[in-house]
């Protein structure tokens, strides 16, 4: 082997061969001879290749460290609050969900990318408002318009997260963008992660006090578990960010796998509603449904594109994508005349108004979508077209959150 990686130190595909056929013996015998041929070009790529060390991973600096338990602490602080100070939980929770993750998540970038203080503000400024409007709004019930506005907030606040991760160039910057939305699938799987661990030590604990005769389970309830689920994100993101490799292939497989699952499912489920006859035309419940199975579809869609444009070779993963948009883009517009004949046939609520121009907005944007994975697949352009379609179409959907949390209470009277 080492006479044979001698002879052919200026044939690439050679060296290539001898590798592919006993890839440990080729590794110890340049191992040998490499320290007798330092200089030879070709042999540094190999040593770089075979004997290249990675990163290790860490857990960050001290001050890193600092920040991040005060920012899990400070989560966890607001998450007790109805514990705390007597406030009931469901009403607390519905109205400031968003509030417990979301600010910090924001802060931690704001820190990292050494924001200036002046393009603080405006975060700063609208996360503020929110929390005191959402938390002034009249608490009467049923109120149609105040539960929509609780329902966005969190999207509202999402935006100003994406704000400050992607920093400069916020209108222009759709690389940023894609790379945000890829942040959302890798800290999902950290997230699991964590929580598959937390849970398994939860029981363990619980067991061991349990055997010296202790129920502890109403305290560890109440106050580790939810502290520990209001933690887990800002913790996930902070892992994410210090080793990006932790879990950077595990969501493009978890893409790969799931789009020709939920393009099956989706194809399979249309057929099934047309033979049984079910229509969410008249039944308020199955209209719900299928407008959840739609969004879940929708960010399953963005979430893929997002993946595949890392892929060297798209072209399967494109015509995939294709096919679930032109589904996806069906049930969009069942869902569109759905509501469209529940407004004609019994007049305009706050809630048919909100699903009307969600849905409205999510066809134009399958549209947009489609199109540009058409021309992809067709060779007349590239998939940098399609992230673009997905990037720059991302802030009305923040635009019409705010609309639906801070304009509509008003409108319609708190009704």
């Amino acid at each position: 082997m080492k006479s044979e990686i001698l002879q052919n130190l200026n044939n690439p595909e050679q060296l290539e061969k001898l590798y592919r056929s006993n890839s440990a013996l080729f590794k110890k015998e340049f191992n040998a001879l490499w320290p007798e041929y330092p200089e030879e070009t070709s042999l540094q790529c190999w040593n770089q290749r075979l004997n290249y060390a990675a990163e290790p991973l860490t857990l960050g600096t001290k001050n890193e460290l600092v920040l991040i338990a005060l920012l899990g602490i400070c989560a966890a602080l607001i998450s007790q609050i109805p514990n705390l100070f007597g406030v009931d939980q469901d009403t607390f929770f519905q109205r400031n969900i968003s509030f417990v993750v979301f600010p910090f998540l924001s802060a931690y970038f704001i820190w990292k990318q050494q924001v200036p203080i002046f393009k603080i503000m405006l975060p700063l400024g609208i996360c503020l408002f929110s929390v005191v409007y959402i938390n002034l709004l009249p608490r009467t019930s049923p109120s149609d318009s105040i539960l929509l506005a609780c329902i966005h907030v969190p999207l509202v606040l999402w935006s100003i997260w994406a704000y400050t991760y992607v920093g400069e160039g916020l209108i222009s910057n759709t690389q940023k963008r894609i790379e945000f939305l890829r942040l959302h699938g890798d800290l999902l799987v950290m997230c699991a992660i964590i929580l598959l661990s937390g849970g398994l030590f939860t029981a363990i604990s619980l067991g061991l006090f349990e055997i010296i005769g202790l129920d502890i389970k109403e305290f560890y309830g109440k106050y580790v578990i939810v502290s520990g689920l209001s933690a887990t994100p800002i913790l996930g993101n902070y892992l994410i960010q210090k080793n990006p490799a932790l879990v950077k292939n595990v969501s493009p497989i978890i893409a790969k796998i799931f789009t020709p699952v939920v393009f099956v499912f989706l194809l399979i489920y249309l057929i099934a509603m047309v033979y049984t006859g079910k229509n969410p035309y008249t039944n308020r419940e199955f209209l719900f449904i299928f407008n959840g199975l739609l969004l879940g579809v929708m960010a399953l869609i963005l979430f893929s594109v997002a993946e595949t444009e890392k892929n060297e070779n798209p072209r399967y993963q494109n015509g995939l994508l294709l096919g679930l948009s032109a589904l996806t883009i069906v049930v969009n517009g069942i869902a569109l005349s759905a509501i469209s004949f529940r407004i004609i046939e019994w007049g305009i609520t706050p809630n048919r108004i909100a699903v009307l121009g969600s849905n409205l907005l999510i066809f134009i944007h399958l549209l947009l979508v489609a199109n540009s994975l058409r021309k992809t697949s067709q060779g007349k352009s590239d998939f940098t077209l399609v992230t673009k379609s997905i990037a720059q179409y991302l802030p009305i959907y923040s635009i019409w959150a705010a609309i639906v949390c801070f304009i509509f209470p008003l409108i319609f009277q708190f009704k």
